[in-house]
């Protein structure tokens, strides 16, 4: 007998921000496989004597390898279960949720998802950064700061990126920011364009940080600001000082 897996976007990290959907697939699940971005507290809406499996990932410190999680969510999906595969953010924005739901057709695994709010969005948002605005930019691109350690070419084209304009929203880039702005100055890039950082979006716990292109390591360096955090490139993370937290 075979179960269901969903996928279920958490949202940024505020418990109040997963979707109703998730919320009841969360609520109905026999097997709870979280993620360490996936916000703790939302694990108390697991309904009594649910399986709660901890397989959480966070700035390189892998608990578990990701053909280990696949295979247990196959596994339990193959022993009947419904298995919500809880994750940060939404599952598709740089979650590895493509790679699960390929591995669960694969296996003849019933698989949806339910989408999430990404951190993409919502962290500059909740720090008065909209990364869209009609007077700065009409465009957004999302890129990872940390490809797979798996492969050894860099697909990244960062002096395109620099040429391109509008917004730059980083994700996990933190332990390649300095790295990755160099990249961006050497393509062209505006030393002085400004540059935020978001840590810990919508948790009570956020700072941001608003510097140039070329102060923005420092800057978080003094400040002590590390991973989880979201990077904004362009001249819309100006908007944080106008616009104030907006939480």
């Amino acid at each position: 007998m075979s179960g269901l897996v969903v996928l279920v976007g958490a949202g940024p990290g505020n418990p109040k921000l997963i979707t109703v959907a998730g919320l009841e697939a969360l609520r109905s699940a026999d097997v709870v496989v979280y993620d360490s971005l996936a916000g703790k507290e939302l694990l108390h809406e697991a309904r009594e004597g649910a399986e709660l499996i901890d397989v959480g990932k966070r700035g390189g410190y892998h608990r578990v390898e990701q053909s280990d999680i696949n295979r247990v969510i196959v596994e339990r999906a193959r022993s009947g279960s419904m298995v919500v595969r809880l994750k940060g953010g939404d599952p598709f924005m740089f979650g590895r949720g493509g790679e699960e739901a390929e591995e669960l057709r694969a296996a003849g695994v019933e698989v949806r998802i339910i989408p999430g709010v990404t951190s993409a969005i919502a962290a500059p948002a909740l720090a008065g950064i909209p990364v869209t605005h009609r007077d700065h930019a009409s465009f957004v691109t999302f890129v990872t700061g940390h490809e797979s350690d798996e492969r050894g070419d860099e697909r990244i084209d960062w002096k395109g990126l620099a040429r391109l304009g509008g917004t730059i929203v980083i994700l996990m880039g933190m332990a390649r920011l300095g790295r990755n702005m160099e990249r961006l100055i050497e393509g062209g890039l505006d030393p002085s364009t400004p540059v935020a950082v978001v840590r810990c979006g919508s948790r009570p716990e956020q700072r941001s940080v608003l510097a140039t292109a070329a102060t923005i390591e420092r800057r978080c360096r003094e400040e002590g600001i590390g991973s989880p955090a979201v990077t904004v490139v362009g001249s819309v993370a100006s908007l944080r000082d106008v616009l104030g937290d907006l939480r």
